[in-house]
């Protein structure tokens, strides 16, 4: 029975043109194939970048962190209580008012009590400023470094100026070293981001972030083993091109740079919108979809690889949306956090915030830190 289903999904007609078979595919006179085993070594390299990214954060993030004076903010806890914890836990962490009523005369507490102590307790799960920062820094980085070797790895090739070429002999294409190691290390890295998901600061579109994830997983690792490696490097640099611009505003953001942040945002608005509504589409979509059937019929890879590829570009509207709802707020001056990020909860009422460098203990905060007003002066 397994045989059966290992024969059936390797079968030919499922990943290759007709009158192909994987025999031509197998490496010959120099020349080297994509295969379905090189993707073995993501995982292990997955593990790695965990890793690397754990003493990047610890030695490099942290330090810039401070030098950006991002400080902490000293968090009141919740006092222990059995009866709210459980409640918390197993129920919900925004009891309406008449559970905070019968929490009351459970725990003993006013309904104030009970009502501050969940904000406590929601505060408590919340990630810091310091977490977000570092993540963000992570994420700057490899996808700054990776849109950098792969435009590097795809500018000197014709394909990236006649997407005709993409298909040009396909599916007997070489790769070349760059191209394998541009694919297992983005990969590997989507690997290690949907490892860490759990524990990386949640925000409102997770589920859409994990879709994402896997949808990417997903087509790297099939357009790799049905050797769709040319359009696979340029869908890769195409979504690298922005997301680093992102990551650097939020890392302004954190630390409080609201002139620069609303800079970069805006920039990344623009690439993002350019490069994942009109170019992926229009272009790179346009290539995968109509290009190949004037080569061979239709087959099952191909309607798989863009399915996933609808996919990816329907999140693409979803965060346009989300994204040209936030530009609209920074272009009419109004104040802006990113939209998908849970504000944390003040008892500046009570009296009761503080931070760790002190100060700011009223004022309303965004992505842990005070919002800043929109005279601000802080030098860029």
């Amino acid at each position: 029975m397994l045989q059966a289903l290992y024969d059936y999904f390797w079968w030919e007609r499922l990943w290759l043109p007709v009158n192909l078979t994987w025999a031509d595919l197998q490496d010959r006179d120099g020349r080297v194939y994509a295969k379905p085993s090189d993707l073995y070594v993501t995982l292990p390299l997955a593990l790695v970048f965990l890793i690397v990214r754990y003493f990047f954060e610890l030695y490099v993030a942290t330090p810039l962190a401070t030098l950006l004076n991002i400080k902490e903010k000293t968090r009141l806890r919740a006092p222990p209580n059995a009866t709210l914890e459980h409640f918390y836990q197993t129920r919900g962490k925004q009891p309406k008012q008449g559970e905070v009523e019968l929490l009351s005369r459970q725990s003993g507490l006013s309904g104030r009590q009970v009502e501050r102590w969940f904000r406590r307790r929601r505060n408590q799960d919340r990630p810091s400023v310091l977490k977000k920062f570092r993540e963000a820094s992570w994420r700057f980085t490899f996808y700054l470094v990776t849109f950098v070797v792969g435009m590097a790895v795809i500018v000197d090739k014709p394909w990236f100026y006649d997407l005709r070429k993409v298909w040009e002999g396909y599916p007997i294409q070489s790769v070349l070293p760059s191209q394998y190691w541009y694919y297992m290390i983005e990969l590997s890295f989507y690997w290690s981001l949907l490892f860490s998901i759990a524990s990386d600061v949640k925000r409102k579109d997770f589920k859409e972030q994990v879709i994402h994830h896997v949808a990417t997983i997903i087509l790297i690792s099939f357009s790799w083993m049905a050797n769709y490696v040319r359009a696979g490097t340029l869908i890769m640099a195409l979504h690298d091109s922005s997301d680093y611009l992102l990551e650097s505003a939020k890392m302004f953001n954190y630390a409080g740079w609201k002139h620069t942040c609303n800079s970069l945002f805006i920039l990344f608005a623009i690439v993002f919108i350019i490069t994942r509504l009109v170019i992926l589409p229009f272009w790179v979509l346009h290539c995968t979809l109509m290009y190949p059937l004037e080569l061979y019929p239709a087959f099952f890879g191909y309607y798989f690889f863009n399915i996933m590829m609808g996919v990816l570009q329907t999140l693409h509207i979803f965060w346009a949306c989300l994204i040209l709802r936030m530009a609209h707020k920074f272009v009419t001056g109004k104040l802006v956090e990113d939209e998908r990020s849970d504000r944390e909860e003040t008892e500046s009422s009570e009296g009761e915030e503080a931070t760790a460098g002190g100060g700011a203990k009223s004022r309303p905060l965004a992505n842990g830190h005070p919002i800043l007003s929109n005279n601000h002066r802080k030098n860029d």
